[in-house]
């Protein structure tokens, strides 16, 4: 009894360590899950944000639509990269910027909820695997996971300059709001 309870207690004691051990193992990809965390709700939060009739609108003609941004984050940006990134195939997602704002809403949040899924299986000693990118260029997969990150920085930055113009805040400026 005393030694079982023993190897117990030296058990619960130790896993804290292992835990805290595999986390320093990947602080790489630990970072990119953060990240997308972060991105999937500011993401997320940007396009519910956004009236329905206004996903039509675009600042200037030459600018996609805030439904061509959603529908590109989720075929392009989403799906597209964190596929390339895992070496998984992507899902087969059919969406257009003309979407309801409801259609493209649940789209984006399942590409994110793909992209954390395959994301999770990505470790730190992968990333400089090579693998195949737009137009058939050789990539590591530390550079593609870069990509990714960057890309949602770039759309949700312009997915609150387009609520902005239209009277409204994007998630990340209503945080002291609460």
């Amino acid at each position: 009894m005393r030694s079982t309870l023993g190897t117990t207690l030296l058990a619960v004691c130790a896993l804290p360590v292992a835990l805290v051990a595999a986390h320093a193992q990947n602080p790489v990809m630990n970072g990119v899950r953060a990240m997308a965390q972060r991105q999937t709700k500011n993401i997320v939060e940007a396009a519910e944000e956004m009236p329905a009739d206004k996903y039509g609108y675009k600042p200037t003609p030459a600018q996609m639509t805030y439904g061509d941004v959603v529908a590109h984050l989720i075929k392009e940006g989403n799906n597209y990269l964190c596929s390339a990134t895992s070496g998984q195939k992507q899902p087969d997602a059919k969406f257009s910027g003309t979407d309801t704002k409801d259609k493209l809403v649940a789209g984006l949040k399942d590409s994110f909820k793909y992209c954390e899924s395959v994301l999770a299986g990505i470790q730190d000693a992968q990333l400089s695997d090579s693998i195949d990118f737009f137009g058939g260029r050789k990539v590591t997969k530390g550079m593609a996971a870069l990509i990714t990150v960057a890309d949602w920085a770039d759309h949700y930055s312009q997915m609150a300059i387009y609520l902005r113009l239209n009277g409204h805040l994007p998630p990340t400026a209503k945080k002291g709001m609460d």
